[in-house]
């Protein structure tokens, strides 16, 4: 068998990437600081010899030569014909506008893709996201749990819902005085939460927890990337679960039990500087319980900011109580799961053939089967000034994603679901940009025909691949580290204002504040996150018509509906900003966009009750003053290297 060991490696000549190499960068405002915290790996990583951390040209080429390379092991793999000269051409194509911050990768493919972890250990870092029932509970235990665990632990934001509610009773665990030494990797981690959480669904044997070979705090994690937390919030997980479970020894599991197990996984992970927990969970319409979780406010601090929770909403049902709801805290969301399963684009009609999609991934641009997951890629229609030029970046776009799925996770059940599905989301950021510099109804109308050629680019490459074609290829995301790269909007959602701070978040450990601080940027604890600093940015959105201070609520959905019926054969995620005189709506809003959207939720535009919200909205004279104490950031280098997309920078994923 012909493998990536024994051919030839896809590779782009020195000569072609030399003069990028000094090359400008159209950043935004927060690009290369984000780029420097979030994607930039060390370079000993690939050269032993070698210091520092990589510049936005190296990660570029490994990022390209990663993907043509994942081509060309299936190519290879399966005998077919691969055409060398193509292959350079499209992919010299796909590095300048890569480059040029045209089409991103999703941040999990910028940190991931073309590293020996995604190589020979497992791609699923290379995707987004993911769904998981917990409907099986009854019979697959803890393991349900540990599988969303280890998803969270390689990148992977994951959905669930409260399907399992009341399918076992809580019992004893049987404690022994054996010894489990917890391995120093992530399998071990996940192993000892499954252990423990098995002793509670079926009364199994759980040993002694030895945390003595996790490595030390600070230390760096080979492959993955990213440094040790030390075996503090494994310890304090073990710890959480044993103290709630023990309570409810002989009660029902309930479906606010499964989200605390969940959130608390999620806090784990956000502690142990691998990435952000970004988790959806899904429950019923009439599940008050549930619903009202996140009004306790201890524990709301504690870990229950680790999910957005939304329901399962009917068409026709009363929204009252729920839309009364969203107006005190920006929850539930709502999810129209029987939209999802019978509906690609709005303008195509019914299709039935995604009739197993089972849920959404944490900001509900993706609706998946159980145990799936996708790949998004971001394109930015504003970054381009004709729609030809934009179809060039789109396919490169498609061709990324459709790659992703070439590629096996370490999980048989997911693999099966993504060789049938091959499910991708290209998606656009800076739509509301776009809007501004080419008219809406032109930006419709290039949603509409570069969906049409995407369908087109997916029949010609699933040919030639030998492959099926994706059940679903477009989405609207909402974006959010990696549009602060080259300074556009979130996603479909309007600016916070003209002049704004946008917050982003680093860890305690970053090397990167010291240079913000020398700099003169404010930075303070985070509230939500240990080992977490909050860092202020004073932006100036060069773009601005209209921000949320005075968009309608009413035209916010219009556009998400839209960009339903015109683009999204997955789902547009969008959060409405509403002012208090538009609260009483949120009913009638409902009850209008129920047949027209898959999803969506709300949250009051300021007084939300959040701290260190991602965007707070100042004035002319306060952004001058914050901006006269900052000094330019030139380029500049650090050993540490990024930690991946620990953080969730986007509006609904960070509260």
């Amino acid at each position: 068998m012909r493998t990536l060991e024994n051919i030839r490696r896809f590779r782009l000549s020195d000569t072609f990437i030399e003069p990028y190499k000094e090359a400008e960068v159209p950043w935004g405002p927060l690009g290369y600081v984000t780029f420097k915290r979030t994607y930039s790996r060390r370079l000993n990583e690939f050269d032993s010899g070698a210091t520092g951390t990589e510049e936005w040209w190296q990660t570029c080429r490994r990022v390209i030569e990663g993907m043509f390379n994942m081509q060309k092991q299936h190519v290879f793999h399966l005998g077919l014909e691969w055409i060398d000269s193509k292959a350079q051409s499209t992919a010299k194509d796909a590095y300048e506008r890569l480059f040029s911050l045209k089409w991103t990768p999703p941040g999990r493919g910028l940190w991931m893709m073309g590293t020996k972890f995604v190589e020979e250990r497992t791609a699923a870092g290379l995707f987004n996201c993911a769904f998981r029932s917990t409907r099986d509970l009854a019979t697959k235990g803890g393991y349900l749990f540990a599988w969303m665990m280890d998803a969270l632990m390689v990148g992977i934001g994951v959905g669930f819902d409260t399907e399992g509610e009341n399918s076992i009773t809580i019992k004893e665990p049987q404690f022994t005085n054996d010894t489990l030494v917890i391995d120093d990797s992530r399998e071990g981690w996940v192993d000892s939460v499954h252990t423990l959480l098995d002793g509670f669904f079926f009364g199994a044997k759980v040993p002694k927890f030895d945390y003595s070979a996790i490595r030390a705090a600070g230390a760096p994690i080979l492959g993955f990337g990213g440094t040790s937390s030390g075996h503090g919030p494994l310890k304090e997980l073990h710890e959480s679960l044993i103290e709630m479970y023990t309570a409810k020894v002989g009660d029902p599991i309930t479906s606010v039990d499964i989200v605390d197990t969940e959130n608390l996984i999620g806090r784990c992970v956000v502690a142990g500087n691998v990435r952000r927990s970004a988790a959806l969970a899904m429950g019923s319409h009439d599940d008050k319980h549930y619903l009202e979780m996140k009004n306790d406010q201890e524990k709301l601090y504690h870990h229950r900011w680790g999910s957005n929770n939304s329901f399962n909403a009917v068409v026709g049902m009363d929204y009252t109580w729920h839309a009364e709801q969203s107006q005190k805290n920006g929850e539930p969301g709502y999810i129209w799961l029987n939209n999802a399963r019978t509906r690609g684009r709005f303008k195509d009609g019914e299709r039935l053939d995604d009739i197993n999609v089972a849920g959404f991934n944490p900001c509900v641009e993706q609706q998946l089967e159980d145990a799936e997951l996708c790949c998004l890629v971001e394109t930015f229609p504003a970054k381009h000034d004709t729609y030809e030029d934009y179809l060039r970046t789109l396919k490169i776009a498609y061709l990324y994603g459709k790659t992703i799925t070439l590629s096996n996770t370490h999980w048989p059940e997911t693999n099966a679901k993504m060789l049938k599905n091959r499910r991708i989301g290209l998606s656009q950021s800076g739509v509301v940009q776009a809007f501004n510099k080419h008219g809406r109804r032109e930006m419709f109308r290039w949603c509409n025909n570069a969906y049409n050629y995407v369908r087109e680019l997916d029949e010609e490459y699933s040919n030639w691949l030998c492959i099926p074609k994706s059940i679903r290829t477009t989405s609207i995301k909402p974006s959010g580290t990696v549009s602060l790269l080259n300074g556009s909007t979130p996603g479909i959602h309007f600016p916070e204002d003209e002049y704004y701070i946008r917050r982003i978040r680093f860890s305690k450990d970053s090397d990167l504040l010291k240079v913000l601080e020398e700099a003169g940027y404010n930075m303070e604890d985070d509230k939500y996150s240990p080992n977490t600093m909050c860092v202020d940015f004073p932006v100036h959105e060069p773009y601005f018509k209209k921000g949320k201070r005075s968009v309608s609520m009413w035209e916010q959905l219009e556009i998400a509906a839209q960009y339903q019926y015109y683009w999204a054969d997955n789902s547009v995620s969008i959060t409405v900003t509403f002012k208090p005189e538009e609260a009483h709506q949120i009913k009638d809003a409902l009850e209008m966009y129920e047949t027209r959207l898959k999803a969506v939720s709300f949250l009051r535009y300021k007084e939300t009750g959040y701290i260190q919200a991602p965007y707070e909205p100042i004035s002319k004279e306060t952004y001058e003053e914050l901006i006269s104490n900052i000094a330019p950031i030139q380029r500049f280098d650090v050993e540490q290297g990024g930690a991946g997309t620990k953080f969730c920078d986007g509006e609904s994923c960070t509260i």
